[in-house]
């Protein structure tokens, strides 16, 4: 299965949305801003259909984009309804800036060999402010309480590239890999 750590995926440059002769952006570039992002922005749906938007922290592992929050934030009460979110994470410069959008749904990770893994993860990339153990099937913070953990695989990935030319670009992903990129 193509995941979004695999070094080349297909994508698809979307002309309407680009400057004309615009270069497609490379995956490994758009992988990278995913890996280093610090912060990203999750988009949820609430029960009554209006849209939740907070900033969290991501970790990229396993072929996914992973997530916490506490199991009685707003976000994880959204996720138990309905589990389809938009990870958005990139700059708000409008020059010499890439901005990266992950279509996907959120499945809760609980397995203590995976949140463990995960758990380092978060020290490595965010230091020991943000070290968790693990218990239960979920995270644990002397500060914070219980986390939950959340893995979101892609299946659409849009990158928006704003340098001396503009290009948007896609890739699609299905449970054997990218597919076709066609309109969406």
């Amino acid at each position: 299965m193509t995941t979004i750590l695999d070094d080349s995926p297909d994508g698809t440059l979307i002309p309407g949305y680009s400057s004309p002769g615009a270069r497609p952006v490379p995956w490994e570039t758009v992988r990278g801003v995913l890996e280093r992002a610090e912060i990203s922005w999750i988009s949820t749906v609430r029960p009554d259909g209006r849209p939740h938007v907070t900033p969290l922290m991501t970790v990229v592992a396993d072929g996914c984009l992973h997530v916490t929050t506490g199991p009685d934030e707003r976000k994880a009460r959204n996720l138990a309804q309905n589990s389809r979110v938009v990870l958005t994470t990139g700059t708000n410069a409008y020059v010499d800036a890439l901005d990266v959008v992950v279509e996907g749904e959120a499945q809760r990770v609980t397995d203590d060999g995976a949140l463990h893994r995960l758990a380092e993860r978060w020290r490595c990339k965010y230091g020991d402010e943000w070290a968790f153990t693990v218990q239960d099937g979920a995270f644990r913070h002397p500060d914070s309480g219980e986390s939950l953990v959340f893995a979101v695989r892609p299946e659409v990935v849009f990158a928006y590239e704003r340098t001396a030319e503009h290009a948007a670009m896609r890739w699609r992903f299905d449970g054997d890999g990218p597919g076709s990129a066609g309109a969406s």
